[in-house]
This record gives structure tokens, C-alpha cells and sequence, in this order.
């Protein structure tokens, strides 16, 4: 299957779904539809609460795709590969409506990151995480400030120096990630579309505000971010970051 971003809109719901056949890996266009797709639904008046969620039954988002990283050769075009996932995460922060995030396998790097800038995320029990960063020489710069807002800093500087391990959905819900982990992908798709259905019976006014309320302290996000996105763009050409990635060819 070739990747794609795809939305339906049922009964004032808004289901945003990507997909990409090497494990969700996102590379820049993708990133870029997503964002477009996520502004666009908080701008539609039909809709009033959005789910967010990615196709197969495995993994929910491996992060950024490793073979366009491997192609980076200058600061510039690294900034804005790393952007990508920038502008998903502001995208997500700036739009009005609710975000339900639907994560049903493991989730690495910028996949976290999307994750935590959902404003309710539900999980199966097979959804661990990791910040795998790291391991190439980077660090999660760009998304972990949406990990530290969702789980705090101590948890996040956790997975981020631990780049190596896998952290249960059951320690992600503890850390504040997830708020209900499922079974199995069914049983959280019918709580996932009910709690997004119960959405909305409420006040759309209401919730524009309490979104506000719940993001209060990010508005200086686009220029942090952004800032980020630089930082890795510079460390993706270090010598230690060029040889390990040799290793994925």
C-alpha cells in the first residue's frame, strides 16, 4: 500500500488517519498533508471533535522516516525535515477542537511526541513507547516539549536518556500519556468512538475555551520549535550520526 493521510467526517467526528508501509515512518510530505489536515478539520464548522489515529495493527507511528534522514546533507534541509513534526505538534496545539488520539502498537520518537500533543489519547496494551533519538546521535529536541507537557520532565528525560527500551502502555498511562489502555485494537475502537461521540453532546464554545486553557503557556511554540528543529538538523550531519546511519542502507 502507498502512504497516504485520509479523513472522513461522520456525525460532526473528524477521523484524521496516515499511514506509511515501513511502520508508519513519516517523511516530510506525509508530515506536511497531516498538519494541512488537522488545521483544516479544526476550521470546518461540521466538525466537532477529531481522532486522530494511523492504519495497519501494529504500530501506531515508528517516527521519522529513516531513509530521508540517511539523505540529509546540509543544516538547512535538516531543520526542515525536523520541522515536519513540528508543524504537526502546533498544528495539533493551535486547532480548536478536541483531539482524541487512537494508538493501537508501539509508538518511537516523533510518534511520542504526536501522541502527547493529543488532548485525550487511549491505547491498547501493546502500545509502548520509546525515544529512540539517542541511539543516531540526536535527540528528541523537537517533540519533546509536547512529551514534557503531557508526562512531565522527569519521565520524559527517562525515556529520552533510556533510548534503548520499550516502556509499556500500562507506564505511559501511570506517566499521564495515556488515560485508558484496551485490551486489544477492537474494544478501543468502540471506546474511542464513543467517548468522541459523547464529545459531542457538549458545548463546542466550552471546549474552544478549555482547549485554551489546557495549552495556556505554549504560544512562544513555533519559534521553540523551530529552534529545535535546528538543533537536530545540525546534529544529523556529526560524524557519530553519519556512521550509524550508514548501518540502516
Amino acid at each position: 500500500m502507498n502512504a497516504y493521510v485520509k479523513q472522513e467526517i461522520k456525525n460532526n467526528i473528524a477521523t484524521i488517519e496516515f499511514f506509511h508501509p515501513e511502520q508508519n515512518s513519516l517523511p516530510s510530505d506525509i508530515l506536511a498533508k497531516l498538519a494541512n489536515t488537522i488545521t483544516e478539520a479544526g476550521n470546518n464548522n461540521e466538525v466537532k471533535v477529531i481522532i486522530l489515529k494511523s492504519g495497519g495493527d501494529r504500530t501506531f507511528c515508528a517516527g521519522a522516516s529513516f531513509q530521508e534522514l540517511i539523505s540529509i546533507n546540509d543544516a538547512a534541509t535538516g531543520k526542515v525535515f525536523f520541522s515536519g513534526f513540528a508543524n504537526v505538534i502546533n498544528a495539533m496545539r493551535k486547532c480548536p477542537k478536541f483531539i482524541i488520539g487512537r494508538v493501537q502498537g508501539k509508538t518511537v520518537g516523533g510518534g511520542v511526541g504526536i501522541a502527547s500533543a493529543t488532548d485525550y489519547c487511549m491505547a491498547t496494551q501493546f502500545a509502548s513507547i520509546k525515544l529512540s533519538e539517542l541511539n543516531v546521535g540526536i535527540g528528541p529536541f523537537v517533540v519533546s516539549p509536547a512529551i514534557e507537557r503531557k508526562m512531565g520532565v522527569s519521565a520524559m528525560s527517562q525515556i529520552a536518556i533510556d533510548a534503548n527500551t520499550f516502556y509499556e502502555a500500562s507506564w505511559a498511562k501511570q506517566k499521564g500519556l495515556y488515560a485508558n489502555v484496551y485490551e486489544n485494537i477492537e474494544e478501543l475502537d468502540i471506546e474511542v468512538q464513543k467517548f468522541a461521540e459523547h464529545l459531542c453532546t457538549y458545548n463546542v464554545e466550552a471546549m474552544l475555551e478549555m482547549k485554551k486553557v489546557f495549552w495556556r503557556g505554549t504560544e512562544d511554540w513555533d519559534n521553540l520549535l523551530a529552534e529545535r528543529a535546528a538543533i537536530s538538523g545540525r546534529l544529523v550531519l556529526s560524524d557519530f550520526t553519519k556512521e550509524t546511519l550508514k548501518k540502516f542502507k
